[in-house]
């Protein structure tokens, strides 16, 4: 886990060794917005559901398998596609 962590960076966190979580920071809320939005659509293609929390000039998105109840790889492979989405 920690190797594909170091591979995602860019101020990923996995808390509890159950879930990965990052803050995104945006210019205001139209942008946190928008970004909401653009990863809502790479979720629903994915059929990845993160839980994202929408607020002005920030978004925190929370990502971890459901099935399983933790961690896998294509959960490092979302996150990266949100990286992209900024």
């Amino acid at each position: 886990m920690q190797g594909l962590l170091a591979q995602l960076g860019n101020d990923w966190t996995v808390m509890d060794d159950h879930h990965l979580y990052k803050e995104f920071r945006l210019k205001d809320f139209v942008e946190a917005l928008a970004f909401t939005n653009r990863v809502g659509a790479i979720a629903e293609e994915q059929g990845h559901h993160p839980d994202i929390l929408l607020a002005w000039g920030k978004v925190g998105i929370t990502i971890w398998t459901h099935k399983i109840d933790g961690l896998t790889e294509s959960d490092f492979v979302f996150a990266a596609k949100c990286e992209e989405a900024t």
